[in-house]
């Protein structure tokens, strides 16, 4: 019998979430070579080769793909066992704040790993805009949150950066009148980013709707009455990233910051801090392909 190693197929699963052997190795606490002999040793022990190295980075083969399910499913039972029939079991609630725009597809991952991890410990998630949630932390009611913003404080950690793009109805005509019909949400930090660039640009534009609501802008939007600014690749299926042509000026990236990763937190806020680095840690510099995230900025 061949027997598979706990400790081996978390080294493997962090390589493929983190996209290489020296951050998987910082994550684990390990040394790059220690990491890289689990590897070799897995591999070994099922006689396929599992991670594609002929490449700038590494990459996963057909065979890695099908066992990184496997080896998710096993790490998580493993440590689920262990927190639950151990003296290791951690409870309270941790408050996490995140932008509308940016929960998926991360965050739900997020949430179902660190429950497996922490069955008594939960996460209440709050969604809201960048402002309030800032506002809010800065208050003590939150533990971790993410914001998203045109830069990164000194506080904050940045997790990646993501382009700022001109969202319309599809096949729109909004974004052609003048002046510019535009819609956002009264808190959005989005929208002085937005005004800022046309007036620098000399274009006109007007407000078609100021309103709280996400769902008011969305169908504001999706019905060609204005144009809005969103994360390229949060825009929803009835709306559509302009092709202006450089009819409106460029908005720049966005970035995508965490607050509240502090050590001094402790283990519990630490691994949620974790799993949310190694989530959004795919999006890192794919301006050119961006990943669907979700819905409003």
């Amino acid at each position: 019998m061949r027997n598979l190693d706990v400790t081996t197929l978390r080294s493997f699963v962090a390589v493929a979430d983190l996209g290489g052997v020296t951050k998987a190795a910082g994550f684990l606490h390990l040394t790059q070579s220690a990491v890289s002999m689990q590897l070799k040793r897995l591999e070994e022990l099922i006689g396929v080769d599992l991670l594609d190295r002929s490449g700038r980075g590494i990459a996963l083969t057909p065979e890695g793909e099908q066992m990184l399910g496997y080896a998710r499913r096993m790490v998580t039972l493993n440590d689920e066992v262990i927190r639950r029939l151990t003296h290791e079991e951690f409870e309270g609630t941790i408050s996490l704040g995140v932008p509308h725009d940016i929960v998926y597809p991360a965050i739900p991952r997020v949430l179902q790993q660190f429950n497996a991890a922490y069955p008594r410990v939960k996460v209440v998630l709050h969604s809201s805009f960048t402002m309030e949630l800032k506002q809010q932390f800065q208050k003590g009611e939150m533990d971790l949150i993410l914001t998203t913003e045109a830069e990164s404080p000194e506080s904050a950690e940045l997790l990646c950066k993501l382009p700022l793009a001109w969202v319309g109805a599809p096949g729109g005509a909004s974004w052609r009148r003048r002046p510019v019909p535009f819609a956002s949400g009264r808190l959005c930090l989005f929208r002085p980013r937005a005004i800022g660039a046309l007036d620098r640009a000399g274009i006109e534009w007007e407000s078609a709707i100021l309103t709280e609501s996400d769902r008011t802008v969305e169908a504001t939007i999706s019905a060609d009455l204005a144009v809005g600014a969103m994360i390229e690749g949060t825009e929803p299926p009835h709306m559509e990233v302009i092709d202006h042509g450089g009819a409106l000026p460029e908005l720049g990236e966005q970035h995508i910051n965490m607050y509240g990763a502090d050590p001094t937190k402790g283990e519990v806020i630490g691994h949620l801090a974790d799993l949310v680095r190694a989530g959004f840690h795919p999006m890192r510099g794919r301006p050119d392909h961006p990943v669907r995230l979700g819905v409003v900025g």
